[in-house]
């Protein structure tokens, strides 16, 4: 069964989308692109993803989604580490980046022409379908960042073709459990396709589904309008739409026929049990929260009877997963005990960080990974996550990197030092808090600062609030004692995140 597509007003059947994903297949192969090379996709939410999607199944490439919020210097650098063939990039778009591309790379410019660009639609209409060998099928290659703030491309071994179809089932297992696709299911994508799980649930509903209704971007009334025109029974949602949704007013909500849900698929930041139990009260038993990541893949679910009865918890693992907490030395905590998670899920072929084997070889211990979380699982298996051992922030639902922004704010004129971290926010779950450190006699404005930062990194990097202190404090050893400074903004919180 091949799924039809909606988005806006265009509509398409799923042997129309399968066939143009059979064609972008075949004119990649013609541009020079093969088995296991990279193509780069820089597009707000846009039918060309499931084409795309298609295209590297087929002819067994990998595709890279860039952020279009990013800089060009941003853009540049993912361009040029993951060694992308060609560029599929939105038109208008492409202006802002246009330095960014390598010289002699091929881009393709979706939704209208564009200087140096091949039109994507007349080109694609030309290209012939892909008539090549059966190939392991690829999906997407994400760019997550560690504490360095330097990302870092997960590249997902491929498939042996002799293993495809057992590994498939082990995989649908796992991805009915967290996401709640299935054979003739009907789901929403509204969140950005450049993230990672996005892009990993659109391409199993592709795979699955009857109807993708895709969205441009996130609108809570129109979600809700959706779910009742395409009678819609999972939808993918993060804690931050979950807020949105929620100040609907009861009037707003009660307009729309929402009895089709049956699953809510949750992953990218963790929810408070508040907003969670808030949404329960709403659409019933139907919300289910996910521990991932885009390295080890979906690993614990925390199903509606779950968030009843253990508010906080991230889950049991799914299936075969395989989880510990460990302390500093390797040893496995006691239940209760926090301590690092390091996981596995057999049901994902193993991966490796582009370019980077030693980021790779430093997370792993035995077999299995961590990504630098806190947390401990209590006496009958369930997950809590607790804490981060690195500074990542988690802001609606985008890893954000305080290591990067503090290598550039502490290059603004006059500044002897500074930390950045992440505080409560009841929308986002967090935000970000920068503490500058003047030079002695020198004097910094809050509102300069973010408008010099601007200028450098994309707007979801940049700290909202900036707080002037003449002498930040420091540990021991000398260094700045950033966790004794955020401490203090998340006394009294269940979850530390």
């Amino acid at each position: 069964m091949a799924t039809d597509l909606w988005f806006e007003h265009m509509h398409r059947t799923g042997d129309e989308q399968v066939a143009r994903g059979t064609k972008l297949a075949g004119g990649l192969r013609a541009l020079g692109v093969q088995e296991g090379d990279v193509v780069a996709v820089l597009l707000r939410n846009d039918p060309a993803y499931a084409d795309v999607v298609h295209a590297c199944r087929t002819a067994g490439c990998y595709y890279c989604p860039i952020n279009w919020h990013f800089t060009a210097e941003e853009v540049r650098f993912l361009l040029t580490d993951s060694g992308a063939r060609a560029l599929i990039v939105q038109a208008d778009l492409l202006p802002a980046v246009r330095e960014a591309v390598p010289a002699g790379m091929t881009v393709l410019s979706v939704g209208g022409k564009a200087e140096g660009a091949l039109e994507y639609e007349g080109w694609l209409a030309q290209q012939a379908p892909y008539d090549g060998p059966r190939v392991a099928p690829r999906g997407h290659m994400a760019y997550t960042s560690g504490t360095t703030g330097r990302p870092k491309g997960v590249v997902r071994e491929p498939i042996p073709l002799d293993q495809l179809e057992d590994q498939l089932v082990r995989m649908r297992s796992v991805v009915r459990q967290t996401y709640g696709l299935e054979p003739g299911c009907r789901a929403l994508m509204s969140a950005p396709l450049y993230h990672s799980a996005p892009g990993s649930f659109i391409q199993n509903a592709l795979q699955l589904a009857e109807r993708l209704v895709i969205t441009p971007r996130f609108d809570a009334e129109q979600v809700l309008a959706l779910v009742e025109k395409h009678r819609i029974d999972v939808l993918y949602l993060v804690p931050i739409m979950y807020v949105r949704l929620l100040k609907l007013s009861p009037e707003v909500r009660a307009k729309y026929d929402l009895s089709s849900i049956r699953f809510v698929a949750s992953t990218g930041s963790p929810c408070s049990p508040e907003v969670k139990r808030a949404m329960l009260e709403w659409l019933g038993p139907v919300i289910h929260e996910t521990y991932a990541s885009s390295e080890a893949g979906m690993i614990t679910v925390a199903t509606p009877a779950d968030a009843v009865a253990r508010p906080g918890t991230a889950g049991k693992p799914v299936d075969a997963a395989q989880l510990r907490i460990l302390d500093e030395a390797g040893k496995p905590c006691a239940p209760g005990e926090v301590g690092l998670v390091y996981v596995r899920q057999p049901a994902y072929p193993d991966f490796s960080y582009r370019n980077n084997d030693a980021a790779r070889a430093a997370i792993d211990r035995d077999g299995l990974v961590t990504l630098g979380d806190m947390g401990y699982v209590d006496s009958d298996g369930y997950l809590f996550i607790c804490d981060r051992a690195s500074d990542m922030v988690i802001s609606g639902g985008v890893n954000i990197y305080p290591a990067e922004i503090e290598h550039e704010l502490v290059r603004y004129p006059g500044v002897a030092d500074c930390v950045v971290f992440g505080i409560p926010d009841d929308e986002y779950g967090e935000r970000l808090m920068a503490m500058v450190q003047p030079m002695p006699g020198v004097t910094i404005r809050e509102d300069e600062v973010i408008d010099w930062l601007r200028q450098r990194l994309s707007g979801f990097k940049v700290p909202r609030s900036i707080a002037i202190e003449p002498n930040l404090p420091r540990d021991e050893t000398g260094k700045l004692a950033k966790r004794r400074l955020r401490d203090k903004y998340w006394e009294g919180r269940q979850r530390r995140v």
